[in-house]
């Protein structure tokens, strides 16, 4: 049992360790920081344009449909290159398996760009 706990040990050392250093990460900048707010510092635009409409304006859906789209195109190239690192160990199965991923990617795809969803007027 005194072995057990000795393997998880390290555990606990560097769960201590990682608590430790996020509480001095929070309050660190409350000691040292200066803390002399003006009114400028505490206006909600910082940028120096005058405020020119309302800050909770509505996005197209659009916008978030790029995103979307840019998130899975980019989650496909993560995932081809560790199948093109390691092609050779999964031997066949794993080249049609990655083409089976490619073919919904790419069906998708299509259906995006015949839908429209790439065109930006």
């Amino acid at each position: 049992m005194d072995q057990v706990v000795a393997g998880y040990f390290p555990i606990l050392v560097f769960i201590a360790i990682a608590v430790g250093l996020s509480i001095v990460m929070i309050f660190a900048p409350m000691i040292v920081g200066r803390q002399k707010p003006d009114a400028e510092k505490i206006s909600p635009y910082e940028c120096g344009f005058e405020v020119f409409g309302d800050a909770r304006g509505k996005f197209d859906v659009r916008f978030y449909l790029v995103a979307i789209l840019f998130i899975i195109f980019d989650l496909e190239v993560a995932f081809l290159f560790p199948w093109a690192v390691t092609l050779r160990e999964i031997g066949v199965m794993g080249f049609w398996s990655m083409m089976a991923f490619l073919a919904v990617l790419t069906i998708g795809f299509i259906y995006e760009w015949k839908k429209g969803a790439l065109e930006w007027e």
